[in-house]
């Protein structure tokens, strides 16, 4: 069993005092005639900041403990010869902002160094990688600010949009380096290679839009002053590329397993009360996504071309291709297709096709 440092006098003082201040509370009258939503509440206010006293008080040990070393040197090669202690800067962390202290190395004339803040793998903003990992997903579900009101429903912390955009930007840099030492586990042969590509309009500022796209803008005239009116666009939007691949093992169903009537489905479920349930639908594994605003269909498609090309090199596999019935996508593809030598099965979403009186 590993050993730990038995705590010392002072150390996490702020956290301890916290807790006993928490804990006489919680035993209090006050606290005893709370309904337990009022509990819950005040312990979540609370608990957060013992949490952030917790985390404060581990960065005060640290930066007590960091020894002062003689050989250190910048990006540009000159030795620092000059060492200052208790140099702050702020870290907003999931349970408030903190304050890391660490020793400064200086030359006149140059940048500091931190060593400590590579040894913390501090971000260059103030913002902590749980909040920027945070902000990643929430941006995703939808605007900037549903993301903050999320962030803030969760942690308490106030993010302001302009932050929050940046967060997401530098989130979206990684990404091709991600997939890049990302090591997707080769598949078998006899597993589907799926490719799916799609079109997304994103809303965009006037100075954004492609020449075209702002000539329509310019010449159209809103029925309303102060907003669009239903089905009415006035040529806002740019379209996104998404492309996809994953590699799929593939699961033989018939059309009674995917689409049912209520006769068929009574059937599926009592053959499931027996055990004998409809098989599951294939799963996607090894995903790889990509998105651009800026780059053509061609482009998009081309890269995951590449991306499938890179796990089946030698063109063994099933390509499948999965659209939604877009004839400019469709053309790109048969086009990539052709241009590399390789077959591949187009299945166009039945939805998108499906005519409707």
């Amino acid at each position: 069993m590993q050993g730990y440092v038995p705590a010392q006098d002072g150390v996490l003082a702020e956290s301890r005092k916290c807790f006993g201040e928490l804990e006489d509370w919680m035993a209090s009258a006050r606290a005893a005639g709370l309904q337990h939503g009022e509990l819950e509440e005040q312990l979540e206010v609370r608990g957060r900041e013992l949490l952030r006293l917790m985390f404060q008080d581990r960065l005060d040990l640290t930066a007590a403990q960091e020894e002062r070393r003689h050989d250190v040197t910048g990006e540009d090669g000159v030795v620092r010869t000059r060492a200052e202690r208790g140099r702050p800067r702020p870290l907003v962390t999931k349970f408030g902002q903190v304050m890391v202290s660490r020793i400064a190395y200086r030359s006149p004339g140059r940048s500091n160094v931190h060593p400590l803040d590579a040894a913390l793998n501090l971000p260059e903003e103030k913002h902590s990688h749980g909040l920027r990992r945070l902000t990643a997903i929430e941006a995703a579900r939808g605007s900037m600010e549903a993301a903050g009101a999320a962030i803030t429903r969760a942690t308490g912390v106030m993010i302001g949009k302009r932050q929050l955009e940046e967060l997401a930007r530098r989130c979206a840099a990684h990404v091709e380096a991600f997939y890049l030492q990302r090591a997707v586990s080769p598949a078998p042969d006899d597993h589907a290679l799926v490719l799916t590509f799609d079109g997304k309009g994103i809303v965009m500022l006037p100075g954004a839009l492609r020449p075209a796209t702002a000539k329509a803008a310019a010449a159209a005239e809103g029925k309303l002053a102060t907003r669009l009116s239903p089905g009415e666009k006035n040529g806002r939007k740019r379209m996104a590329e998404l492309a996809c691949v994953y590699d799929a093992a593939p699961v033989p169903r018939t059309p009674d397993d995917i689409i049912s009537t209520p006769a068929q489905k009574k059937k599926a479920q009592a053959g499931k009360a027996k055990g004998r349930g409809k098989p599951r639908e294939p799963q996607a594994r090894g995903k790889w996504l990509t998105a651009s605003v800026t780059d053509d269909i061609p482009a998009v498609i081309a890269s995951a071309f590449d991306e499938a090309e890179r796990r089946d090199p030698q063109h063994k596999r099933e390509w499948t291709v999965l659209i939604d019935g877009n004839n400019t996508q469709i053309e790109a593809v048969t086009a990539e297709a052709a241009r590399r030598g390789i077959k591949i099965t187009i299945i166009i979403d039945f939805i998108h096709v499906l005519p409707v009186n």
